[in-house]
């Protein structure tokens, strides 16, 4: 901004101390993962850093655009920038994870830096950011401008403030994450395929249960199995439970909570076998309800074990409609 600009490597300062930083909070993310700079640098490296190598790279000439356009201008860009690229990363093979949004970053930012480094060499009149208190009054022009002038200019500072000091209250005041359990069943390789839902009468099928906890507390998990035969009335629109038998195996477990891990690979907390095998031929649904630190309680069991005209019933209806944490294999018996 100075009349008397700074000569040798210092008209690129700005562009050179953002490449210096980008490196940095590379280092810090990899060895210092918690530290308060990466989360000063990391805000900067985010919301400022793109659009500000973009906007100078655009526009080199002084003449171009003022200084508060080009502060404004880098700001917005990088809101716009940066999910562009998490929109790009998510269909290549990597994924919208820490390393490639990381790595996509500081190559945007070392790119457009060097390319605006070039532009501004061959700039008749460059841009530098080189702030001196004159300066400030002369580009504001404050003497001589009108009060609707002033009155904007005034806006876009309280704006700039006002947006950066909600970002550094949202930074230091994090909202508590949704609390939620993943609950799942894989086939008996491990995979989500190749479930048991073709089975003969007394044959031996294998599941694998999975809990993982994200309650953010410690809690203990019932996990019941049913055998049930229903069918949906399409003229009342409802569930009719015909048949409904307890299925050998229920299990309860304590967990810690864990946290959710979005920047490495997906690991299991708690898994476990079930072997099954059904004695009545048909067209079968395994039920698979989860109960967080209180399981229900049950009615005394019908002589021939259906529990279908029992209040128990409510318990599948429920799982019908989602309103408890449940899993269905439907499961063809011959």
């Amino acid at each position: 901004m100075s009349v008397s600009e700074p000569k040798g490597a210092w008209r690129y300062w700005d562009l050179l101390t953002i490449i210096v930083l980008s490196i940095i909070l590379d280092l810090l993310i990899f060895f210092l993962p918690d530290s308060l700079a990466r989360k000063a640098l990391g805000l900067a490296f985010v919301l400022f850093f793109p659009g500000y190598v973009f906007i100078t790279a655009l526009f080199p000439e002084r003449k171009e655009l003022d200084n508060l356009e080009r502060l404004a201008l880098s700001f917005g860009l990088s809101i716009a920038i940066v999910p562009l690229i998490g929109l790009a990363l998510n269909y290549t093979p990597w994924g919208i994870r820490l390393i490639p949004i990381l790595v996509s970053l500081t190559v945007f930012n070392v790119v457009f830096a060097i390319a605006a480094v070039y532009r501004r060499k061959n700039a008749v009149k460059p841009w530098i950011p080189w702030i001196t208190l004159d300066e400030v009054k002369r580009e504001l022009e404050w003497e001589g401008a009108s009060r609707l002038d002033k009155a904007l200019t005034v806006v876009l500072i309280a704006s700039i403030l006002a947006s950066v000091a909600a970002l550094g209250y949202v930074v230091t005041h994090p909202r508590q994450g949704e609390h939620f359990t993943e609950f799942y069943i894989l086939g008996p390789d491990g995979k989500a395929d190749d479930y048991p839902t073709n089975l003969s009468v007394g044959e031996n099928g294998t599941v694998i249960i999975g809990i993982v906890n994200h309650e953010g507390r410690n809690v203990t998990y019932y996990v019941q199995m049913w055998l049930v035969d229903l069918t949906w009335d399409n003229r009342t629109n409802t569930t009719i439970v015909h048949e409904m038998y307890k299925m050998p195996g229920w299990f309860n477990v304590t967990l810690p909570s864990v946290p959710v891990n979005i920047e490495g690979n997906w690991t299991p907390q708690y898994e476990r076998n079930y072997t099954f095998s059904i004695d009545r031929p048909g067209k079968w649904q395994l039920w698979f309800l989860l109960f967080k630190d209180k399981p229900p309680q049950l009615p005394p069991a019908p002589p021939d074990g259906n529990y279908a005209e029992t209040p128990a019933r409510e318990l599948i209806l429920e799982a019908v409609n989602g309103t408890i944490q449940s899993l269905k294999l439907n499961i063809n018996v011959r």
